[in-house]
């Protein structure tokens, strides 16, 4: 199935995001369920009824666009989840000063998990505080940056 790049999907509807003061983060397509699927955020977080509204706003405007070249597709409209990757320098700016895991794909320092205090974002390197000491992985070897979530 052809599906338009997302990129011109993303930039089609983040005016509506941006008119609601919420924050378009992401537009993913899957094959395999033939779903397109909004990925919202703002500050306090996305509820249900804003996904609701959101997804009532671009319903139409998204039957112009034709994303899919009139084929069937399910549009889903979707908070991030309080566990997702950081993924922009945007996401890293909103939690400076908040507890983050940061996963790395090889061990540094015997260990492939730190936890810590997000210090700070260059676009190249995560700066966190762990254990009173400040440590500094280049991004391009964390396999994933997220909220650090106490149960």
């Amino acid at each position: 199935m052809n599906v338009k790049p997302m990129a011109e999907i993303e930039a089609f509807l983040r005016p509506y995001a941006e008119a609601m003061g919420i924050e378009l983060v992401e537009v993913k397509w899957d094959a395999r369920t033939r779903s397109l699927t909004v990925f919202l955020d703002r500050e306090g977080g996305i509820d249900l009824v804003t996904c609701e509204a959101f997804h009532r706003s671009i319903d139409l405007p998204l039957d112009e666009l034709d994303p899919t070249f009139g084929a069937a597709y399910t549009l889903n409209c979707s908070s991030l989840g309080l566990d997702r990757p950081f993924r922009t320098a945007r996401d890293f700016e909103r939690h400076i000063g908040e507890a983050v895991e940061v996963h790395l794909y090889a061990p540094v320092g015997g260990k492939k998990l730190y936890e810590g205090e997000l210090l700070g974002f260059d676009g190249s390197s995560v700066r966190i505080s762990c254990g009173g000491e400040e440590k500094v992985f280049p991004f391009a070897s964390c396999a994933k940056v997220c909220l650090l979530i106490e149960v």
